[in-house]
């Protein structure tokens, strides 16, 4: 099976007196029913797992019921044999965001302690955003991405002591050997072409057919278009319209949404489809990158909503969608081939995976930087600039970024195919596989 790091944080929880439940959230065809189960039922003897997408869709059991006698009269017709102690017993809610009303039931299930729970959910966020009636401290969500680059190495056989042989050498700011680095590179320029979906990895890994793990990522970019016709038959056409315009935005130079071309209609703002962006976010199937103009710690704080940028949840998708069972043009650095677009998207759905909030810097004047993040230790913003060809020591903007006194900016990265680790001023120019390392700890 692939390893999922989430894996040691459920095993955690379920193994804690929290009094909180654990709600996976995330994007459908991500790994979380499968990595849930999985865990469940490792340590539990009588693992109950009940899906409400497919309850909704059929008997509806779980439609009227609002109290704690309800929930288990229900359950107990599905599993009754199996509800045991709570020590013994897990019952795993999937696909939770069918029903609302058991957000705000999981508080009572939870205070009567009678089993011990989990739940996920593909829409999750967008449901909450809706749901008004959910007790404060009663769940406790956690994010899930597809497979991470590190994942991904894991999967291909790269093992945790090889691993963190690399890491260290990120720490140390050092370079890997010739060989190591072209290995790095190998595995990187197929993790683009592969991705994190799980049905995608696995195709690759038992087929090594380009075609096939095509196949996989186009039923499941067309799957995320269809979904927002059914939670959003008001606005679909719209979502749709804005969720198919994101590679062809990614190509132009400013790589952000002109809510103009959406409808092409001119004079509309931002806010004309706020709920539309929302959606697209709290769906997991865009990263969404917010402009700063004053990028003062934290980040967050200067942030703007209208200069936003939207990212594919996985690299796979957007290489299918750009070159289609071409794998040139991403294995051989084909040099009329700009890969500009392709490795931002990775750094993006890295940075997100680890954690960070996604911000860019943009100045009418200045120019434009690629990404920025928040650094807890010295509480300032760290710049980095994504290269994927030679010129990746031309960045007159992050020149003028760094060396604006009134910004303290303390440190900034290049990343790019370039193996050799240096420093010049306050910029270090890293390897681009090293991304992997970025992790947002706060």
């Amino acid at each position: 099976m692939l390893y999922r790091k989430i894996q040691p944080y459920i095993e955690n929880y379920l193994k804690s007196e929290d009094n909180k439940v654990l709600i996976i959230d995330g994007a459908r065809q991500i790994g979380k029913t499968y990595i849930v189960r999985h865990v469940g039922k490792q340590m539990f003897e009588n693992f109950i797992e009940i899906n409400m997408l497919e309850d909704s869709l059929n008997d509806r059991l779980f439609d009227n019921a609002r109290t704690v006698e309800d929930f288990y009269l229900q359950i107990s017709m599905l599993a009754g044999d199996r509800m045991k102690e709570k020590e013994n017993t897990l019952i795993f809610l999937d696909e939770i965001q069918e029903y609302p009303h058991l957000l705000t039931l999981l508080k009572f299930l939870k205070d009567d302690d009678k089993f011990t729970y989990i739940a996920s959910g593909s829409l999750l966020g967008v449901t909450l955003a809706k749901t008004t009636s959910i007790p404060i401290g009663s769940i406790h969500v956690k994010h899930m991405y597809p497979l991470d680059f590190e994942e991904f190495l894991l999967a291909n056989g790269l093992n945790e002591l090889a691993i963190n042989a690399v890491r260290r050498k990120f720490m140390n700011e050092e370079s890997l050997d010739e060989a190591t680095h072209n290995r790095m590179m190998d595995l990187f320029r197929k993790y683009l072409l592969v991705g994190g979906l799980p049905d995608a990895v696995n195709t690759y890994l038992r087929d090594k057919n380009i075609a096939k793990v095509r196949e996989v990522q186009r039923e499941i970019h067309e799957y995320y278009a269809m979904d927002a016709s059914k939670y959003d038959r008001e606005n679909r056409l719209k979502i749709r319209r804005i969720y198919d315009m994101i590679p062809s935005n990614l190509e132009n130079k400013k790589k952000r949404v002109v809510v103009n071309k959406i409808e092409n209609k001119k004079g509309k703002r931002f806010a004309d489809y706020q709920e539309e962006f929302d959606y697209l976010i709290h769906a997991g199937i865009a990263l969404d990158v917010q402009a700063i103009s004053a990028p003062v710690f934290p980040l967050i704080e200067s942030s703007g909503k209208n200069l936003l940028k939207l990212y594919l949840n996985d690299i796979g998708i957007l290489t299918g969608i750009l070159y289609h069972n071409n794998i040139r043009a991403v294995l051989d650095d084909v040099k009329s081939i700009n890969l500009g677009t392709v490795y931002e998207s990775v750094v993006a759905s890295e940075l997100k995976a680890h954690g960070y909030k996604l911000f860019y810097y943009d100045n009418r004047h200045k120019g434009e930087v690629d990404f920025l993040i928040d650094d807890f230790d010295s509480l300032s913003a760290v710049p980095l600039e994504i290269k994927s060809g030679k010129d990746y020591t031309v960045h007159s903007a992050l020149n003028h970024f760094v060396s604006n006194e009134e910004y303290n900016i303390r440190k900034g990265f290049v990343l790019s195919n370039e193996r050799e680790v240096t420093k010049k001023g306050k910029i270090t120019y890293l390897p681009i596989y090293y991304i992997m390392f970025f992790e947002n700890e706060n």
